[in-house]
């Protein structure tokens, strides 16, 4: 018998899985807890895993295709059975329209030769006026500028697939494109006036639409969400940087042949989690029962995803953070910084946040607000240590400082409190040598 795998739902509120990637291919032999690929939901994108062994006998959708929780997504072919016999039991046995159109896609893009298909009426539209298009198609599409309202599909029931865009792509048809090198201005007729030049668009730029990940979604949900129900204010300080920039150069120096290197960000780490034990009412949540304030420092450190990846942020948390030491940090948050940005965070890894840092100081921002992570009553925006005029001891003099601001939920933390931790912020990070103990 055929095993079969589907969408599985990875999270509490997930409805749709988009498949990022396959790790297998059709053939590979797999055991269970072997890796099949990567599958983004609402929240994070996470590994998935089978907890059967065979061989991979169908992939059922193709890599950047969405499909419900309990779609099938891949076959597996038992002890004794031949990878034929399962895919098409498999397909026999439990396929609806929609899985064959995905699995039409999917085997599109393996084939060696393409037949050309009669000319068929536009595509048809799905309920709503929205066209009948596969995910990859419309990926392709966005890629080669190909217009897809132009197009007659050949996929089932009129659905526009990868071949009628690239059969639509710029170079796969004869003629010359309007404005290229090899084509030539017809001349204006006699005694006509010439035409005024036309006004072309800078070079790189391009009018698209760029679709949105299930977890650019959320993020997007949630910051509106935080910024119309929580009552934000903000309070910033300047911090002189000199010292503890002079500290980390000698430890780093120190700590070279051990191969270990210490970034600003993992001072800032340290000493937002310390003021946050000595101003509780910064690590807290709203919530209708009452003010929560946390027993322990779980500091998430935003972390920006590159655009492969879907772009925007996520907040792996580093835990009780207030208990770890400057080296603890810094291999902590370089461990969920690169998990981040190539395997995807799982929901434990960004889970039970108490309070957050945000950094743009590697872009050299001097200042700005961030938006709260809800439930958390805070989060720490740090801007970028840079040299200006300063006054020190009644002279004038060049030094290094940074801006912090922080924002607060004034429903949990007051102005008072607010500037009381970024006063303790601002000491621990000038006198940084208590960071040590």
């Amino acid at each position: 018998m055929p095993i079969t795998i589907t969408m599985p739902r990875l999270s509490d509120t997930m409805q749709e899985g988009t498949l990022v990637s396959w790790r297998v291919k059709v053939g590979d032999t797999v055991k269970s807890g072997d890796v099949l690929g990567d599958v983004e939901t609402d929240k994070a994108t996470m590994e998935l895993q089978t907890f059967d062994d065979g061989t991979v006998a169908s992939l059922a959708v193709a890599e950047g295709q969405t499909v419900p929780v309990g779609a099938l997504i891949l076959v597996l072919a038992g002890k004794g059975e031949s990878v034929e016999e399962a895919a098409k039991a498999a397909q026999q046995e439990g396929s609806t329209s929609s899985d064959s159109g995905n699995k039409a896609e999917a085997a599109e893009g393996g084939s060696a030769t393409a037949v050309a298909a009669p000319p068929q009426a536009p595509a048809a539209a799905e309920p709503g006026g929205r066209l009948k298009v596969s995910p990859l198609a419309r990926k392709i599409a966005e890629q080669q500028g190909v217009e897809l309202q132009n197009l007659s599909g050949t996929g089932p029931g009129g659905r526009i697939v990868k071949r009628d865009v690239l059969a639509a792509a710029p170079g796969s048809a004869p003629g010359i494109a309007p404005g290229s090198a090899s084509g030539s201005a017809a001349a204006p007729a006699p005694g006509s006036s010439a035409p005024a030049p036309s006004v072309r668009p800078a070079a790189g730029l391009k009018a698209q639409t760029i679709p949105v990940s299930s977890m650019r979604k959320t993020i997007a949900r949630r910051l509106v969400e935080s910024k119309t129900s929580i009552p934000h204010f903000t309070v910033t300080t300047r911090v002189a940087m000199d010292a503890l920039l002079a500290l980390r150069q000698t430890l780093n120096q120190q700590l070279e042949s051990q191969g270990v290197k210490l970034s600003v960000n993992d001072f800032l780490v340290r000493a937002a989690a310390l003021a946050c034990v000595q101003h509780p009412a910064v690590n807290s949540s709203w919530s209708d029962q009452g003010i929560v304030q946390h027993g322990t420092v779980n500091l998430g450190v935003a972390v920006n995803l590159p655009a492969e990846k879907g772009g925007g942020l996520v907040v792996p948390v580093v835990r009780d953070s207030q208990n770890k030491g400057l080296r603890s940090i810094s291999e902590e948050v370089r461990a969920l910084a690169e998990k981040a940005r190539t395997r995807g965070l799982s929901v434990q890894d960004m889970a039970e946040g108490t309070f957050t840092l945000s950094n743009l100081g590697m872009f050299a921002v001097d200042h700005f607000e961030a938006i709260i992570n809800p439930p958390q009553a805070a989060i720490l925006a740090v801007g970028a240590a840079q040299a200006k005029p300063v006054v020190r001891d009644g002279q004038l003099a060049v030094g290094q400082e940074m801006t912090c601001t922080l924002s607060a939920d004034h429903r949990v933390v007051d102005g008072a409190t607010a500037a009381q931790y970024l006063q303790t912020l601002k000491s621990m990070l000038e006198s940084p040598a208590a960071l040590l103990v």
